[in-house]
């Protein structure tokens, strides 16, 4: 009898099928940040159409984030169990209902609600496509698809600062938010029809027998699920509250910019972030152990700006509102880091839990930033029409928020890293990665990652 041969995997990790899937994932997310942006564009049109304060118009992202942070966990959860077909095509759906109430609402307690619905499906958005990266791509490729996965997330912002705008000035309200809604609803008809959670062939991530609670537990109380989310609030805050609610309205009313040149400004956070994310990407994957040390260089790029653009006497000059929207952009690749930290301390079948911690990071501080920044607008003046003065004293509510985050990574870096030691894997000091650096350099060898 002839001997039998050995079956031929039927898959083969980052080939087609895994592209493609990533393709769907991308048009998903694109579209989720697309409609998590409008606002931003909208927001002194909402003023007008709502005839409503800026402290209340910020309520609409606040409660958005609200929502959309406290659905973190249970998505997270319901993500491990159900996977992320169900759960990306819930998510759209939800999302495109949400748009659908903002495109009718011709009041503020109809339009909330309709902010809310948003948020809750868009919580499922993010967290749903990362989740299928290691399932679909070796894991050495995963920090950069992770990336190009956040370019998505760029570009669904470049359609909200500029054809978004567009539509709003020459269709209107209705027109503008009814055409994001039938691409929410589109993409989440893409997912159901043609996603797939894993290869076929692979078997799903095997469960031990715990409860929900405690697997969200172990992944809640790791360190480096901890370092992933203070990453993410650093990094992933400030271009999210300048994107989202108050970039627009500080660049025209507070420094004066026109309203072409501060949609390309907001515009400017998706081009770099596009250029950035990848080259990102590949310097995580060549030096994994040095990816906190990433994080702080993303987060003194927007940083050190801001600081010049809060104390420059004046309106700001045009050359430094460019400086200040590349530095910011550079923190959402910078926040994908998060997710890798997540990724690579934790086992597959709590990835989405974990992921859920992270994601609760940044946005977390969005919501402080963005209802702090209306609450001190109205505070410090009567509105609409509110002084660069004022604009800068708001935006300075960030400040704290930084200082938070930087000191959150810098605690549970350290618990990280000793948990590593704890393995057999040591960081070494700058000056040992260099000289190994310089001695691979010299011998012609490989570069070590560090």
């Amino acid at each position: 009898m002839p001997r039998d041969r050995p079956r031929r995997p039927t898959f083969a990790p980052g080939g087609v099928r895994a592209w493609v899937t990533f393709g769907l994932g991308v048009v998903g997310y694109g579209t989720a940040v697309l409609g998590r942006t409008t606002l931003g564009v909208a927001g002194l049109s909402a003023v007008e159409h709502f005839h409503a304060r800026a402290s209340i118009i910020a309520t609409f992202v606040v409660l958005q984030l609200l929502v959309y942070a406290a659905m973190q966990i249970p998505a997270g959860v319901l993500l491990d169990r159900y996977g992320s077909r169900r759960m990306l095509t819930l998510g759209l759906a939800t999302m495109g209902i949400g748009q659908i109430v903002m495109a009718f609402a011709d009041s503020v307690t109809i339009a909330i609600p309709g902010r809310m619905i948003l948020g809750a499906g868009d919580a499922f958005v993010f967290s749903s496509v990362i989740r299928l990266l290691p399932s679909w791509f070796p894991p050495r490729r995963v920090p950069i698809v992770t990336q190009f996965v956040g370019l998505s997330g760029q570009l669904g912002q470049i359609v909200s600062a500029l054809p978004f705008a567009w539509l709003l000035d020459a269709r209107g309200w209705r027109t503008a938010f009814l055409a994001v809604t039938l691409t929410a609803l589109a993409a989440a008809a893409l997912s159901w029809t043609f996603l797939r959670d894993r290869p076929p062939g692979i078997p799903a991530p095997v469960r031990p027998a715990v409860g929900m609670r405690a697997n969200l537990r172990a992944a809640a109380r790791h360190p480096g699920t901890l370092l992933g989310m203070w990453t993410h609030w650093t990094t992933c805050f400030a271009p999210m509250v300048f994107g989202m609610m108050w970039g627009f309205p500080y660049l025209t009313q507070g420094e004066g910019v026109s309203k072409p040149t501060a949609s390309l400004l907001i515009g400017l956070l998706a081009v770099v972030g596009a250029i950035v994310g990848p080259m990102l990407g590949v310097l995580v994957q060549r030096h994994p152990l040095r990816r906190s040390n990433l994080v702080l260089a993303m987060v003194a790029a927007g940083l050190v700006p801001w600081l010049l653009v809060l104390l420059w006497p004046g309106p700001a000059p045009l050359w430094l509102l460019v400086a200040l929207c590349a530095g910011l952009a550079v923190g959402g690749p910078g926040s994908a880091i998060g997710f890798d930290f997540a990724r690579t301390f934790n086992p597959g079948h709590r990835l989405g839990a974990a992921n859920a911690v992270v994601n609760l990071g940044g946005f977390t501080a969005c919501v402080i930033a963005t209802q702090l920044i209306g609450l001190v607008l109205d505070a410090a003046g009567d509105g609409p029409d509110y002084t660069l003065g004022q604009f800068r004293l708001a935006m300075a509510v960030q400040l704290p928020l930084y200082a938070v985050g930087i000191v959150g990574m810098y605690l549970t870096r350290g618990r990280a890293r000793r948990v590593l030691a704890a393995q057999g894997q040591v960081v070494p000091p700058w000056r040992e990665a260099l000289r190994r650096e310089w001695r691979a350099r010299t011998r012609g060898l490989n570069r070590p990652r560090v």
